[in-house]
């Protein structure tokens, strides 16, 4: 079936799901911010409890929990990025900037680049996250390298390397733009240095203009505001307690951010596409809604599961997705992709053994995976 055009599908859906409540979106602030102060007043009990075993255990499930709660936050402050959390634009910086800080996260730096992502999605050359790698074909490989790709082929080695892909990838990608498509630099950004600089943190980054630099200075000032704050707080309780009560829970959000984002768009049987079969609503319908449950529903604000018609309208509220999503089904009918009935965390397994490299193999632009692993 043709695809449809982006005026219909606005028009199918009602014009409430594009209404953005302030008040409501720090509703849901609010609450994130309980949950997690809650969650840090009962932490400090836990080396109170006699037994070694319960307060491991203990530990481990505030880190998991408090995971959770930052993720949301995040996706809060993602929210704001968009424009989705309030109509003013000084309401949605300001607090994007104070919770993406909060985390981390350098909120206009991400934002910025993140953009690209939603202006090029799918795009084989121009996307900014998760471009497959070209499959090549050629001459024999070595006997070395034909013995690393055996070991490629091994659960093993496709565990510890997503193990790795999962803690550390979030801030690899934040210092050298790995994943990104090779003509996604904006082509008015800053002048190429004599060692590639694509870091989030770097006014003069390729990532970003020169116009952009004092908003990259103030991202970079909300990160240094909460490293002072983390290590003044360290100075007065520890910096072992300050790694348990915020370290734990910030390589969960990362995990989070990182697995959430790639099986968004990476599937087995969905493509990229190259510049001759890319457009902006044929990248955004490259995107897969899934299910995390309870966690995904509550926690992660459905993120999960109404991605779609966010890559479609990023201003709709979070809280407006399901609504939106439903009402362009019918239009879209198959090429609307979805995978609700399997493991999220099982999907990332296999998803990240099977999509290793991808072609263009009928010459049409649609870049499909080169499935040698399932």
């Amino acid at each position: 079936m043709s695809t449809p055009s982006l005026d219909a599908l606005r028009e199918a859906i009602p014009r409430s799901c594009f209404d953005r409540s302030t008040l409501g979106s720090f509703a849901y602030l609010l609450r994130d911010v309980i949950y997690a102060a809650l969650l840090v007043y009962l932490a400090v009990k836990i080396d109170f409890i006699p037994v070694r075993s319960v307060r491991v255990a203990a530990w481990i499930i505030y880190g998991v929990l408090q995971g959770f709660v930052g993720t949301g936050l995040w996706i809060i402050g993602h929210e704001c990025g968009h424009a989705a959390f309030s109509p003013s634009t000084i309401i949605n910086n300001t607090t994007g900037w104070l919770v993406h800080s909060s985390l981390m996260v350098p909120y206009f730096s991400w934002k910025i680049t993140h953009a690209r992502h939603h202006r090029y999605t799918g795009h084989m050359e121009k996307d900014v996250v998760f471009v497959p790698r070209l499959h090549q074909e050629g001459k024999p490989p070595s006997r070395f390298t034909h013995l690393f790709h055996l070991a490629e082929d091994t659960p093993a080695y496709t565990l510890l390397h997503l193990l790795g892909h999962q803690l550390m990838g979030w801030q690899i990608y934040l210092l050298f733009n790995i994943t990104a498509g090779k003509n996604s630099l904006p082509k008015n950004g800053n002048r190429r240095q004599l060692l590639p600089n694509e870091s989030h943190f770097d006014p003069s980054s390729a990532l970003f203009t020169p116009s952009q630099r004092g908003q990259i200075m103030l991202s970079d000032l909300g990160l240094v505001v909460m490293a002072s704050l983390l290590w003044r707080l360290g100075s007065a309780i520890g910096f072992g307690r300050v790694a348990l009560l915020y370290g734990m829970p910030y390589l969960w959000v990362h995990h989070w951010l990182v697995a959430i984002t790639y099986l968004h768009h990476t599937h087995p049987f969905v493509p990229h596409l190259s510049e001759t079969a890319w457009s902006f609503t044929e990248g955004a319908l490259c995107t897969v809604d899934r299910n995390f449950g309870f966690v995904g529903r509550h926690f992660f604000h459905e993120i999960i599961d109404y991605h779609v018609v966010h890559h479609l309208f990023p201003k709709i509220p979070f809280y407006k997705a399901e609504e939106a999503t439903r009402a362009i089904m019918p239009l879209l009918g198959p090429l609307y992709r979805q995978e609700k009935q399997r493991s999220f965390l099982g999907s990332l397994y296999s998803t990240y053994r099977a999509c290793d490299s991808a072609a263009d193999a009928d010459g049409s632009g649609v870049v499909q995976w080169v499935l040698s692993k399932q």
